[in-house]
């Protein structure tokens, strides 16, 4: 789906606006976002990439594709071309994609999220207690921590 059907333009003017301010303060670069994928295939795809111990980069690339190079990370072809650049075997990753072998883990995934109340993303829990909702500052996290060290729960 494109992001415009979903989005006004100038609400999608100012996302792509706080995310590339937001990824200059960690040297992150972001290309002009012009699809929303639909992330099944890139999340089954990523615990292939776990079970087969590279799931770190295999998450980074799948970052930089969408973020950065705007692809479809909803698409077998874009996930089989990381795959293969994370030394994974396109063909057992095909297979495992289309057999919806990782679904229950992501259905599992899921209803972690929901017990917890998760409602957006990224969501952070810490300790089981505390939660996080949206791409917040630094400060929001220390705040968080500092509160959980000193007993007090929201």
């Amino acid at each position: 789906m494109r992001l415009e059907e979903r989005f006004s333009v100038a609400s999608l003017e100012q996302m792509q606006r706080r995310l590339r301010e937001s990824g200059r303060a960690f040297e992150l670069s972001f290309g002009n976002l012009e699809l929303l994928s639909n992330s099944r295939l890139a999340l089954m795809a990523s615990e292939y990439a776990r079970d087969q111990g590279v799931f770190h980069d295999f998450h980074r690339r799948i970052f930089d594709a969408y973020f950065r190079a705007c692809e479809d990370i909803g698409n077998m072809e874009v996930l089989l071309h990381i795959a293969d650049q994370c030394g994974l075997m396109q063909n057992e990753l095909q297979a495992a994609l289309l057999d919806l072998r990782y679904m229950p883990r992501l259905e599992q995934a899921l209803r972690e999220g929901e017990q917890y109340g998760v409602t957006g993303t990224p969501t952070f829990i810490i300790n089981d207690t505390y939660k996080v909702v949206g791409a917040q500052p630094f400060e929001v996290f220390r705040n968080a921590l500092h509160k959980i060290s000193e007993g007090h729960v929201e």
